[in-house]
Formats: C-alpha cells, structure tokens, sequence
C-alpha cells in the first residue's frame, strides 16, 4: 500500500510507501538538481515542514532539527516514513528545485 504525499505550493504529488522516506519517493519523482545530500538525517539539506498526516521517523541530526523543529514538524525527508497521506511544505535548500513552477522546472 502507497500513500500521497502532496507538496504544497508546488502541485506536485507523489505516491510513497510506508518502507520508502518521503526524499526517495521525491527523489523517484526525476526533478533535476534536488539536493540529496548524506540520506542518513545528517546533513540537513532535506528538511521539509509536515502540514497533515500520519508519519513515523527515524534518527536525524540534532544539529538540523531542534526542539522547535520538532514541535512545529521540520523535519528532514529522509528520515520520514509516512503512515497516511501526507501534506508538506518544502523549506530550505528543497524549496528551489521543488518549488519551482512546472513550466520553468528543468526536465529529466
């Protein structure tokens, strides 16, 4: 069983299943230029805000991810698994390359 995740302000809209983090379902997704960085939760490139659904995560840095990070759901896509379909806000070094109206985003 898949779930959405759906990315606000930018329409896009993927599936994603609960054994995938929400970077390799975006990751899937072909977009030129999205920042993957170390896919271990230590680099912080991937932090995204969780705006809706049901989620499970696994360890990420401290030093990307506060306590205020946490209580407002900033946390970094490849250490989040979802549970339910998701909402999101991509913020950080994401939001460029996600962000970007389709008619001026770069193809694959």
């Amino acid at each position: 069983m898949t779930h959405t995740v759906s990315i606000e302000d930018s329409g896009v809209r993927y599936a994603c299943a609960p054994e995938e983090s929400l970077l390799s379902g975006l990751h899937r997704l072909g977009l030129r230029g999205i920042p993957v960085g170390c896919r271990g939760g230590g680099c912080g490139v991937c932090k995204v805000e969780i705006t809706g659904g049901e989620f499970s995560t696994r360890v990420m840095s401290r030093d990307h991810v506060s306590d205020d990070d946490l209580a407002q759901r900033r946390l970094l896509a490849c250490r989040v698994y979802p549970s339910s379909d998701l909402s999101l806000k991509v913020i950080g070094k994401l939001q460029k390359k996600v962000c970007t109206p389709a008619a001026d985003r770069p193809l694959p």
